[in-house]
């Protein structure tokens, strides 16, 4: 087995955030290696839309998390190569009726104040940004903010910056993939690397960037955090020409992000790629890491797409996929050094927003590491803030 010593952090995932942590890290002199048991982006990046949203998020914690994201988003897309296809299109959120409007009217006036662009667009004006939007819709907000990656190649960038140096003498990360963290070493109470079944790479920080398995590797520090799956569907079309312009969802989407129901949960989420297809999202159930195909979540997606846009019902889906947003129960990530075990770190929780929310949580996590002064509050962020027991029944741990 190799040893390794001169490590300032070990980073365990290789999804967005991982990387991102890895990037800003390295950005800010250093010395990491980043370790997973699968590939770049195996797990919830790879399986995501890569959405940059603020529209979705009420003023808060999350949302100042978000508009950070935003700037730092704009930042990486000049600094990384074109193929991670950032495209700032904007979000477009929609509602069927007046009472909808009024309730979405409320939202964006909360997220003003945090200094999010929404703008509303009356009835009349809908067709102005979607052509073909169904008739009949009341209004909605257009929010300029909003804007797309393609999440794999992001983080496959992201990381392959991190481990170039950004000045003579600046350590390179380090990246381990397809090495499974079996054990986080500790020496007196405190974290002081981890061991694969190849390797044990030592350092005085090891940050948890594991998603959805977020939770089993706190456990092996010794500490809890309830972590849950929350599984998800995608559409995929065949190639077209650019029949939806920016990232369009009814209304209750807002309602089902917030929402902590295990069941099965639906909203229509249309958006064009630069390559041609349409993806068609949401929806949301907490089924462990059950891998099943559903085709009633299926069945809704294409229903409700139509619906929004009558002009996807004849066109064909290419191909369905899923994947697993790692959910903690306040919405909210965990992000930052666990107090219960001195060296060891967290930035995984972050659900569905996790490819929008990297570059911040990269920044709050290199602050940690450095002593730097954190970029916003990592108060309520905190890794601890859960109870020890969070009674969680619905976690079998995924096999592969």
């Amino acid at each position: 087995m190799l040893k390794r010593h001169s490590l300032d952090a070990v980073i365990i995932g290789a999804g967005v955030v991982g990387a991102a942590c890895a990037y800003y890290a390295a950005r800010a002199g250093l010395s990491v290696a980043v370790v997973d048991r699968g590939p770049v982006a195996g797990g919830t990046t790879g399986a995501g839309e890569g959405n940059l949203l603020v529209s979705d998020k009420e003023a808060g914690p999350e949302l100042d998390l978000a508009l950070l994201s935003t700037r730092l988003w704009t930042e990486l897309a000049a600094a990384l190569p074109p193929d991670i296809e950032y495209e700032p299109k904007g979000g477009l959120v929609v509602a069927p009726d007046e009472r909808t409007v009024k309730a979405l009217r409320h939202f964006a006036q909360g997220q003003r104040a945090a200094g999010v662009d929404a703008v509303e667009v009356a009835a009349d004006a809908l067709h102005d940004l979607e052509p073909h939007l169904a008739p009949g819709l009341a209004g909605g907000f257009h929010y300029p903010q909003d804007a797309q990656v393609q999440p794999a190649l992001a983080a496959a960038r992201l990381l392959a910056a991190a481990r170039t140096p950004g000045a003579p003498g600046a350590p390179a990360a380090e990246v381990y993939l397809g090495e499974e963290v079996t054990e986080i070493l500790l020496d007196r109470g405190a974290v002081r690397g981890v061991r694969t079944p190849r390797r044990e790479l030592l350092a005085p920080a090891v940050v948890n960037a594991a998603g959805t398995w977020g939770g089993r590797i706190a456990s092996l520090a010794g500490v809890t955090l309830p972590v849950l799956p929350r599984r998800g569907f995608v559409l995929v079309t065949e190639p077209l020409p650019r029949v939806v312009r920016h990232k369009v969802y009814a209304a209750d989407y807002i309602a089902d992000v917030a929402s902590g129901s295990a069941a099965l949960q639906s909203s229509a989420v249309v958006e064009g790629t630069p390559s041609g297809p349409v993806l068609i999202g949401a929806t949301r159930e907490r089924v462990g890491f059950d891998r099943t195909l559903s085709t009633e979540a299926l069945r809704r997606l294409a229903a409700q797409a139509a619906a929004l846009f009558p002009v996807l019902a004849d066109v064909r889906v290419m191909r369905a996929y899923h994947g697993f947003r790692p959910y903690l129960p306040d919405h909210l990530p965990a992000i930052g050094p666990d107090p219960r075990r001195p060296g060891l770190l967290h930035a995984c929780g972050h659900e569905g927003a996790g490819i929008g929310l990297a570059p911040a949580t990269g920044l709050l996590v290199a602050a940690a590491l450095t002593g730097a002064e954190p970029p916003l509050p990592a108060h309520p962020f905190r890794p601890d803030r859960f109870a020890a027991d969070p009674g969680a029944t619905d976690t079998p741990e995924e096999q592969h």
